[in-house]
């Protein structure tokens, strides 16, 4: 069963400048991740330190070795740029749709 995982992501205003480049480039190693779908990066129109990175992964299992993945060996520095703790919320199709 596929699914989609919001990330949503409060960055540090100070840190706006250098992030885009940074998330690109954690997101590519996420494209390239076994069972990743897609991946697309939304900015809050009225406020851009706001993001929403939208994940589709082929299945609950990649999607936990990707984790476990950037836990470890695929860790970055992502958290530097953070101004709060990243919320991680996992969605599956419904059943009545």
């Amino acid at each position: 069963m596929s699914l989609t995982v919001h990330l949503d992501l409060n960055l540090k205003s100070e840190s706006l400048d250098t992030a885009s480049d940074m998330i690109r480039d954690i997101l590519a190693g996420t494209q390239a991740f076994d069972g990743c779908l897609g991946v697309e990066v939304l900015v809050d129109h009225h406020d851009p330190a706001h993001m929403l990175v939208v994940e589709r992964w082929a299945s609950l299992e990649q999607d936990a070795a990707y984790r476990e993945w950037r836990a470890g060996d695929g860790a970055t520095e992502l958290g530097s740029l953070l101004a709060a703790a990243p919320t991680l919320t996992y969605f599956v199709t419904s059943a009545e749709s």
